[in-house]
């Protein structure tokens, strides 16, 4: 360890001067008075033993905050196998991607909150305080849900670098939330609110297709994505079926909706919007399927059409809850409604009971188009 005076001598800053990869290193490791004589050797102790870890200084030290927008020209490259680049990288290639059905939304998270908070960093110096700030700064800014995302991400990140022996231990040590407990959404649609977006679909959308999506989802009580990856060979509008297959649901367990007339129109309106394309909801480029989000974008940008006819601001999902709570109130057997959203059941139920319940499904949902038949307009 070394010390440089200023010119006056008024202050003075302690230096680490070390060897790495045959090259002479040195470091500030702090300044007097902030950092005594001996708080200085003290840290310079802990980097030699860093050193004696296979960790070099540099890296296991938080980046300085002004210095964040130059970290690509100083950060780590990914092949060197400790650092947050090579984790990353490496739970992306070896675990989201192969086990996860969207694996884009985790990744996300990853490039857009962890990586540019710690790039360039031995991930094995991360420490459980450095964790927890990061995540206090996603709750800062408005976002509690995506800090609880972020922390069980976090964790899966750190526990698949301790199996593949690039960290020795987690820094992820939470005793609680950080973004506290959520609050479930209750939001479903009364028969008001319907029947005013039964009265004109397409004033309320403003875009036909998904006036014909949103009837759809009401109608069938599924789930977004697995309309927008929809196929129209797993679409039989003479046998008045959709099928939707393992892959494309959420729970893994692939299930048959049986359609009523009104859903079969609702998907005969959206064949011919699909214009000879293989999927139920084309993307522009007529070759992959929509975006799940760009769904609920579209929504989003029709909210205060909805709101002018005297319907409050929901999301595709409440349109599921809506269907649930309307069998519920059709007094359909809460196994059979269950099923109609494909719901995973508990217990011995769900282990051993294979039946199909097709015929149960499909009277559920005629009563339900029945019900919103009687409450639309003329």
């Amino acid at each position: 360890m070394r010390v440089r005076k200023t010119a006056t001598g008024a202050s003075r800053t302690w230096l680490f001067r070390y060897t790495w990869r045959k090259e002479w290193v040195r470091i500030v490791i702090g300044h007097h008075p902030g950092m005594t004589l001996a708080e200085a050797r003290e840290r310079a102790i802990e980097l030699r033993k860093a050193i004696d870890e296979g960790i070099d200084p540099r890296r296991a030290r938080p980046r300085r905050r002004q210095m964040a927008a130059s970290a690509a020209a100083t950060g780590a490259p990914s092949s060197d196998k400790h650092s947050i680049e090579y984790l990353v990288d490496e739970f992306i290639a070896r675990y989201l991607r192969p086990h996860r059905k969207a694996p884009e939304w985790a990744e996300a998270i990853l490039n857009r909150d962890v990586l540019p908070k710690w790039k360039g960093r031995d991930a094995r110096t991360i420490t459980p305080a450095e964790v927890i700030e990061r995540l206090d700064e996603i709750v800062e800014r408005g976002a509690p849900v995506l800090a609880n995302r972020t922390a069980s991400l976090l964790s899966q990140l750190f526990r698949f670098g301790i199996h593949r022996r690039i960290v020795g231990s987690s820094p992820v040590q939470l005793l609680m939330r950080p973004g506290g407990k959520e609050k479930p959404r209750e939001r479903t649609l009364t028969d008001e609110e319907l029947t005013a977006y039964l009265a004109d679909p397409r004033a309320c959308t403003r875009f036909e297709r998904l006036s014909h999506v949103i009837t759809l989802l009401l109608l069938t009580g599924q789930r977004r994505g697995e309309l927008a990856a929809a196929r129209w060979a797993e679409v039989d509008l003479q046998a008045r079926t959709w099928t939707i297959p393992d892959e494309n649901s959420k729970t893994g367990r692939g299930h048959v909706v049986p359609l009523s007339d009104w859903a079969a129109e609702e998907f005969a309106a959206l064949k011919r919007e699909a214009e000879g394309s293989p999927w139920v909801l084309p993307a522009p480029d007529r070759q992959h399927h929509i975006e799940p989000k760009q769904l609920s974008r579209s929504l989003a940008k029709c909210l205060e059409r909805f709101q002018k006819r005297g319907i409050g601001a929901f999301t595709l999902h409440d349109l599921r809850r809506a269907c649930r709570t309307g069998l519920s109130r059709l007094k359909i057997e809460p196994h059979v409604a269950e099923r109609v959203l494909n719901h995973v059941q508990p217990g011995i139920a769900g282990v051993y009971d294979r039946h199909a319940y097709l015929t149960e499904k499909r009277e559920a949902l005629e009563r339900w188009a029945a019900h919103l038949r009687g409450i639309a307009p003329g």
